[in-house]
């Protein structure tokens, strides 16, 4: 601590006393002291300061020792020959000579009035044997100084502080070494360092793990243990261990990766939600986005319901219109059925022109997949009605003949692969498999067989509850197997209805005697048929298909061994 000026004592003083420190106090930026130097340079001299000058000539010592190395003063000590035990006085300081004083509150029953001592009547017992400092209080001569402990102090309780810092009465022993000031080793800094480094990993590791709630709480037990520990430090061990800028800095890194977690959710929603928007009910798009850990974009094999829906004859019906009035009809036609598909959970896979693909059990879970696709069968159905009662009226509008819309539905249940798929430039999220191909099989075949709805047997073994009969067992085209296939007609009170069981036993037994080859049994229970099933959605066309097909097998008979397979040579 080198001063450039300085102002030594009146010369009177000079004369008469035993040693000269340095008084002056030289506070950080903020104005508050926290060091102390025990010696100043000036001129090529060592001056000690105030206290520690004090304590050596209190205690009758020659001079003072100062300890260095190249790295500058590590100590200023009185010597051994002292009275002070056990060793004399030696108090550590940073290369500077400086020391930083573990400060005390201001204490007022410490003091004594210089006009009580000047007129005699202090008491003696307060000064006797003591270490007396002469200085100011008052405000208005300049000398109030500020501690980290006190705001306003006194500058000469400073330097009576700094001898209450180095020694110390004990009754046993006499005066000793007290050496109560704060010590910062090397070593501090590079714990202070660690602490740095620690709690930034930790929140870089916490962080994107635990999200920004959990992760706030593992900031605090951080916090506080960095506190607690550098408390600990400076309470019980006098070190002066800052925890505040691996608190501070912790907490900024907790804070920037908060913040880019919560905008990389923000932005992998969004995108969710805009890729998904299509696919799915504005419901079912915010389960996603806020459950993206449900999601396996990649491709994966899942059990899952395809539905495929078309219009019966719409070439004929599409002659009428022109490119705007075509495309206002397929939007008129495709919004109601999409609407019911996506409030039963469904997932809109692509639009083919009038056709839709659609299926369930992706992207999210959907226990009841089968169940759900065909109610949603089931109330697309119900949606065509309405519709067709517009576009008469619109037809009758333009002057031009309404030709009603009819539709054809094939379901189909298994395993499929789902994910994103496409080339690089351009991906959907779709679904492939042997599954789908068979629902789309299926919807041809409704029109074959007189019916809204066909499904195919793993589909029908997953909604026991559902009004269902048994259509035929056939192989479709492409396929190597035959498969079950059933007409889908109306929702669980329908199956319930005594009518439509009697209906339902009527076609098992009609194609038991079918397939057993009683060609002449089976023609009469078609017409048993026909007359219990003229309530339901059944065409007649169904009852005509196994006519026809008896009169060939008639002609042709099927082998013996015949399983009752109908080859499909038609889509």
């Amino acid at each position: 601590n080198e001063i450039p000026t300085l102002i030594r004592n009146l010369p009177v003083l000079e004369k008469n006393i035993k040693g000269i420190g340095m008084f002056s106090l030289n506070p950080s930026l903020d104005g508050i002291i926290r060091e102390i130097p025990l010696v100043s340079k000036h001129g090529g001299d060592l001056y000690p300061t105030l206290s520690i000058e004090a304590i050596r000539v209190g205690f009758q010592v020659s001079t003072l020792l100062a300890e260095v190395n190249d790295l500058g003063i590590q100590a200023i000590g009185v010597a051994p020959k002292s009275k002070i035990k056990p060793k004399g006085l030696k108090i550590q300081t940073d290369a500077r000579g400086m020391v930083r004083p573990y400060f005390a509150r201001h204490d007022k029953s410490l003091y004594v009035s210089a006009a009580d001592v000047l007129n005699g009547t202090v008491d003696k017992s307060k000064i006797a044997g003591k270490i007396g400092f002469v200085g100011t209080s008052a405000v208005g001569l300049l000398d109030i100084r500020s501690t980290p402990i006190d705001a306003l102090i006194p500058g000469v309780e400073v330097h009576a502080q700094m001898v209450e810092n180095a020694i110390a009465i004990d009754r046993d022993v006499g005066i000793v070494s007290a050496d109560l000031f704060l010590k910062r080793p090397f070593l501090v800094k590079g714990v202070e360092l660690t602490l740095v480094a620690l709690g930034g990993l930790i929140m870089i590791i916490v962080v994107p793990m635990l999200g920004a709630t959990r992760s706030l709480f593992v900031f605090l037990i951080l916090a506080g243990g960095a506190s607690a520990g550098s408390w600990y430090m400076f309470a019980e061990q006098r070190v002066l261990l800052d925890a505040t800028f691996a608190v501070i800095s912790t907490f900024l890194l907790y804070s920037t990766l908060t913040y880019m977690n919560f905008t990389r959710e923000e932005t992998a929603k969004r995108q969710t939600r805009d890729a998904f928007s299509k696919y799915l009910s504005p419901d079912m798009v915010k389960v996603v986005a806020e459950n993206p850990d449900q999601l396996k974009l990649g491709g994966e094999q899942r059990d899952m319901t395809l539905l495929f829906c078309d219009v019966r004859g719409f070439t004929t019906i599409s002659e009428q219109f022109d490119a705007q009035g075509l495309t206002s009809l397929i939007n008129k036609l495709l919004t109601p059925l999409t609407n019911v598909i996506l409030a039963r959970k469904g997932t809109v896979d692509k639009y083919m022109g009038d056709c839709i693909m659609a299926f369930w059990n992706a992207p999210l879970d959907d226990a009841e997949h089968a169940k759900h696709g065909c109610i949603s069968a089931l109330e697309m159905l119900a949606e065509m009605d309405p519709l067709n009662v517009r576009l008469e009226i619109e037809a009758k509008e333009e002057g031009r003949k309404h030709i009603p819309l009819k539709v054809g539905l094939g379901l189909n249940s298994g395993e499929c692969v789902v994910g994103n798929m496409g080339s690089d430039q351009r991906f959907d999220y779709s679904v492939l498999g042997d599954t789908v191909n068979l629902a789309a099989r299926l919807e041809g075949q409704s029109k074959n067989y007189g019916v809204r709805i066909v499904i195919g047997h793993s589909t029908w073994t997953q909604v026991p509850m559902l009004a269902t009969v048994e259509l035929d067992f056939i192989q479709v085209k492409g396929k190597t197997s035959g498969t079950r296939i059933f007409a889908l007609l109306g929702d669980e009170d329908m199956a319930k209805d005594a009518a439509f069981i009697a209906y339902k036993d009527q076609i098992d037994k009609m194609l038991d005697i079918y397939k057993s080859q009683d060609w002449d049994g089976a023609l009469k229970e078609i017409d048993k048929t026909r007359e219990l099933g003229k309530d339901y959605d059944i065409d007649e066309t169904f009852y005509e298909l196994y006519i026809d097909r008896i009169a060939d097998y008639k002609e042709n008979p099927p082998a013996k061994d015949w399983d009752g397979v109908f080859i499909a040579t038609t889509k």
